[in-house]
């Protein structure tokens, strides 16, 4: 089973508060491009050079990105998936944000998708500028990056976790479970930690 619909919605809506949010700031302070579109690098260049007010979200090296960004399914290799207990080929769902899916290797009604999220410019320190909108909202650190468990509806007891975890300063990527069964329906976040974890010592792998 890949993850289901209502997860991939429950995650576009962080990321749509967030686009929404950093226009808001960006038409506020007078910069940006007057449509709105903040994808300029020389308009989102000078706000991520400390992410959020915070230097503990600031990453402690930036990793390459490109091909989690032009394929999510490149985000692990098959003997990496395997050792997390993911089935590949992955499936791509598209977004945004676009997230690969892949079934676990003991039941296919559990699942975990990951893609990365470059609509938000700020990397991390976009999610943390929404915390007041999240019904759950636990800072962590994955592989000496920082990150965060956040959505906007809490399906934890339904085996459901959404993980963002920042890569560069302007870019994060995102975990989503989707455990119907087992006894890992119990400790969602614990799997897309331990996914999110495997994804950032491949792009280290790839730096």
């Amino acid at each position: 089973m890949r993850v289901e619909a209502s997860r991939l919605r429950q995650v576009r809506d962080v990321v749509a508060l967030v686009v929404v949010a950093a226009v808001s700031l960006t038409a506020c302070s007078g910069g940006g491009d007057s449509t709105g579109n903040g994808s300029s690098p020389s308009k989102t260049a000078p706000d991520t050079s400390s992410p959020g007010g915070d230097p503990a979200l600031k990453v402690p090296a930036p990793l390459p990105a490109q091909a989690l960004l032009s394929n999510p399914c490149s985000a692990l290799t098959d003997a990496e998936l395997k050792d997390v207990g993911l089935t590949p080929p992955g499936e791509l769902t598209q977004g945004p944000p676009a997230l690969c899916d892949w079934s676990s290797l003991s039941t296919k009604q559990n699942g975990v998708g990951v893609g990365a999220v470059p609509q938000n410019k700020g990397g991390i320190s976009d999610i943390y500028d929404q915390r007041a909108k999240q019904a759950y909202f636990q800072p962590v650190t994955v592989d000496g990056y920082p990150g965060v468990f956040a959505d906007t509806q809490d399906g934890r007891p339904s085996g459901s976790c959404s993980l963002w975890v920042g890569i560069t300063d302007q870019l994060a990527f995102t975990v989503v479970t989707s455990i119907t069964i087992g006894p890992n329906k119990a400790q969602p976040c614990d799997v897309a930690r331990k996914v999110g974890t495997a994804v950032v010592t491949h792009l280290r792998g790839a730096a």
